[in-house]
């Protein structure tokens, strides 16, 4: 089984430490039941939010399906929403603010630019890549002679060498 990667594994110890001294800190400010009462609207607020924002990315996934369109945006925008989802539904008010920012609409593009520069400098930095260019050293091999000509003929139309016989002209002569 792979190893969790180290940053997640902290981020397991840390972020309900966290959410503990936050949840702390605004309960000494409005108090107790207040504050288990924000929680548990917060909780309802984001559950509502999931199902309208999830129904919305769902439907614009299966149009872009439809319409053979390559789903990408809405690919980012279902996955953030399910992200969001969970720490929206995860008690705490650190993760509601997450939650929040990816599940909105009006804060998703923002989520989405973010993620999808994350992504691509973790892609081009496992396939070993220049970050800025994007070039991937290696990938690029000029063909071999043999390949050179199988391509131009290829490419040629097709050519049928013989010799072209009208009805007047004399039959061709054998020779053996």
């Amino acid at each position: 089984m792979k190893r969790l990667p180290w940053f997640v594994a902290l981020a397991l110890l840390v972020v309900p430490v966290v959410e503990i001294y936050v949840i702390i800190q605004i309960g000494q400010v409005i108090g107790g039941w207040p504050t288990v009462g924000l929680l548990l609207v917060e909780s309802a607020l984001g559950g509502w939010l999931i199902k309208r924002e999830g129904s919305r990315a769902w439907n614009a996934l299966r149009k872009a399906v439809e319409t053979a369109k390559m789903p990408g945006k809405e690919l980012a925008d279902a996955a953030l929403v399910l992200v969001g989802g969970t720490l929206l539904l995860t008690p705490g008010f650190v993760t509601d603010v997450f939650g929040f920012f990816f599940v909105l609409p009006f804060t998703r593009p923002l989520a989405r630019k973010v993620l999808a520069a994350f992504l691509g400098r973790r892609i081009v930095a496992q396939l070993g890549g220049n970050p800025i260019t994007g070039f991937m050293p290696g990938t690029y091999r000029p063909p071999t002679a043999e390949q050179a000509d199988e391509a131009r003929r290829r490419m040629s139309p097709d050519v049928v060498e013989g010799e072209v016989i009208t009805p007047d002209d004399p039959p061709p002569t054998q020779t053996k």
